[in-house]
């Protein structure tokens, strides 16, 4: 079992592009060129050279660091898009310099904050959940917090999941009925409540809404008409990221339906999982998708991986990218979709 000190592995490879993305926003040149190595040249080799020996961290012993970390990566998040919005707009970085900063940050956006995002909404703080909340907001994302545990989770590897991808679906074809989908049964979840008597008095989705729009008016103060375009786009790129590890990690894969017309339970079989031992640091186990969505609620430092789990021939940030390329991703994965579906129901 592994002792809290742990916990630094976790913090050293999301908090160093912290600080590499923000030199690179201010300073631009070789700051900037090494805040998107980080998040891509890097972190791919990193999980290629060796592998870490790793156990089952007791996540619950350590789920104040664990939280503690989230805390402090969320509100870096909040400090790095105002930087970054300053940086792509404020002229004291040429062309170039503003590229490598807009995809070093989208990056971070897209796979720490997303992830860090949706550990904090599963925990059982309300602060914790609202602050989790707020980094959706900022993305433009904020439904998520709704349509994830309320959606997502209770229907996932089926046909009334938004979020995951039947077999030959591609990924440009699943974007928008993921997004539109999540937004809208998230909305009729949220809505169910409040008849339930079951909600608060203030209707989740105006928070959403509202937060966004006071989100464009900051990037206006920050950047002007270029501020809100520079945000707008950045926003963008994060949630497709989000969309495409949604995509990667429910490809495919079907709960299975008895002659009654009862759906199996959630079971390992249906998610797809990655050991790469790097990008699970940066990610915060995302990872390890299956052992999440059998336990929602447990930190990630105590999520496992398992001989029945499906696994992805690449990390999760790779497979990811190889998902942009269609025919690609097909020849990959469609068999392996095809010989987890076929497999005897094990769980």
């Amino acid at each position: 079992m592994m002792t809290a000190h742990t916990i630094r592995y976790y913090a050293a490879a999301t908090l160093a592009p912290v600080v590499l993305l923000a030199l690179g926003a201010v300073f631009g040149g070789f700051w900037a060129l090494l805040g998107l190595l980080y998040m891509t040249a890097l972190a791919y080799s990193l999980d290629a050279l060796t592998s870490f020996v790793r156990t089952t961290e007791n996540g619950e012993a350590e789920n104040g660091d664990a939280n503690a970390l989230s805390v402090v990566l969320a509100l870096a998040h909040f400090a790095l898009l105002a930087l970054a919005v300053w940086a792509l707009t404020a002229g004291h970085l040429v062309f170039w310099e503003r590229v490598l900063v807009f995809f070093g940050t989208g990056l971070f956006f897209g796979q720490i904050s997303n992830a860090n995002a949706h550990e904090l909404i599963h925990r059982a703080d309300p602060t914790l959940r609202r602050l989790g909340t707020w980094v959706y907001i900022t993305l433009l994302f904020g439904h998520h917090a709704s349509a994830h545990p309320k959606v997502h989770h209770r229907h996932v590897a089926s046909e009334n999941d938004p979020n995951s991808a039947p077999l030959g679906l591609s990924f440009y074809r699943f974007l928008p009925i993921a997004w539109l989908g999540s937004f809208t049964k998230g909305l009729n979840a949220e809505n169910e409540l409040r008849a339930r008597g079951r909600a608060d008095d203030l209707h989740p989705y105006a928070l959403y809404i509202g937060g966004g729009i006071a989100c464009l008016m900051v990037a206006g103060i920050i950047g002007g008409f270029g501020g809100v375009v520079k945000y707008l786009l950045l926003a963008a790129y994060a949630t497709m990221q989000l969309l495409l590890s949604d995509y990667v990690q429910h490809y495919g894969l079907e709960r299975r339906t008895d002659a009654h017309g009862n759906i199996e339970p959630v079971g390992p079989r249906h998610s797809w999982n990655s050991p790469q031992w790097f990008t699970s640091f940066l990610m915060l186990n995302a990872p390890r998708h299956s052992d999440h969505h059998a336990h929602p609620m447990r930190p990630y430092p105590a999520l496992e991986l398992s001989a029945d789990m499906p696994v992805l021939p690449r990390s999760l940030p790779a497979m990811a990218t190889i998902a942009l390329y269609p025919p690609l991703w097909h020849r990959i994965m469609d068999p392996r979709v095809e010989a987890v579906m076929d497999a005897p129901n094990l769980d």
